[in-house]
């Protein structure tokens, strides 16, 4: 695998490496000797090197990224894997899962991990401009060589365009008032500058449980990286490269994430589906998964006091039903 590209940038000395709900995803994922399973979202790679300890000595996992800093960061943190082929990165969006995991020979596999979040190497590095906390450019990309960046949505869409994206991705009431007051203000170019136009429009914080610009920059972050529809395309992907019985793990951070999740999941397990590759539109298929989580899986007090960022977690895990034949 091929690691070239810039220097990654020094951690931050209070980067958080734990990765979220580590002890319930493998258990969840049932992690035995010799299970392939793929992590489409490596990030710091806590998952990834979990589930190499759980699947020794011949297991193995494909780990994707779009951050090609994260690619390499876990190459070296992770070397002796690599090293032994029981490891394999590959940078790029997870909309590709199923054209990367054919390039590799990953498939069929055991388990497919998702997990949505932001990493803390992203939010803690201002360079990236993900955190209204810190002074950086406003960027937000997870590949630095996507065309599209929270500067050029903050500064070059229209109002309405602006305002639409920031209420359906950030779920932001006031994002008119919001919007009205970037257009009027702009341009900006760091990320400090932008918070502080969010919270002049909104009127400062008046005792806010969260910042004003939280909400915004969440929206921004989602649609300069396309995150839902990303979403939307790799679930199928994932449940076509499972095994019967394999096992889908899904980690959330927000509604709009987890509404997808589950949305999808039940009706892939209901019973009574339309079926688009049948001629005859009453015709049904039988359904392709089995939920195990009825409700989804929240961090502990433990852990949300440890690493106050897995709060918002929801972890939803799913089994891959056999394949029947239908009579009809």
């Amino acid at each position: 695998m091929m690691v070239d590209g810039p220097p990654v940038a020094a951690d931050p000395p209070d980067a958080h490496h734990a990765p979220v709900l580590a002890a319930e995803v493998l258990h969840g994922l049932a992690v035995k000797p010799g299970a392939w399973v793929i992590d489409c979202t490596l990030g710091g790679g806590g998952h990834t090197e979990a589930i190499l300890a759980a699947s020794a000595p011949d297991g193995r996992v494909l780990g994707l990224d779009a951050d090609p800093a994260a690619i390499r960061r876990v190459a070296e943190r992770l070397a002796d894997a690599m090293a032994a082929s029981r490891l394999v990165l590959r940078q790029g969006p997870f909309e590709l899962l199923e054209e990367v995991a054919a390039s590799y020979g990953f498939a069929p596999v055991d388990g497919v991990l998702l997990d949505l979040g932001v990493s803390s190497f992203q939010l803690q590095t201002p360079e990236r401009g993900f955190s209204f906390g810190l002074a950086g450019p406003l960027d937000m990309r997870f590949d630095p060589e996507q065309p599209l960046s929270a500067a050029d949505v903050v500064n070059e869409w229209d109002e309405q365009s602006l305002a639409d994206v920031i209420y359906r991705y950030g779920e932001e009431p006031q994002s008119r008032r919001i919007a009205r007051y970037l257009v009027k203000h702009r341009p900006f170019s760091t990320t400090a500058e932008l918070a502080e136009a969010i919270e002049k429009a909104v009127g400062g914080r008046r005792g806010a449980r969260i910042h004003p610009a939280t909400r915004t920059f969440q929206a921004l972050r989602i649609v300069v990286n396309r995150e839902l529809q990303q979403l939307e395309s790799v679930l199928p992907q994932a449940l076509r490269l499972l095994r019967p019985g394999g096992r889908l793990a899904v980690i959330t951070f927000h509604s709009l994430e987890d509404r997808i999740v589950k949305h999808w999941m039940r009706a892939e397990a209901h019973g009574d589906v339309s079926d688009p590759n049948r001629m005859e539109g009453a015709s049904r298929r039988r359904p392709t998964l089995r939920i195990l989580t009825k409700k989804p899986i929240t961090p502990t007090a433990e852990e949300m006091r440890l690493n106050p960022r897995s709060r918002s977690a929801k972890l939803r895990i799913a089994e891959k039903l056999p394949t029947i034949q239908s009579d009809t």
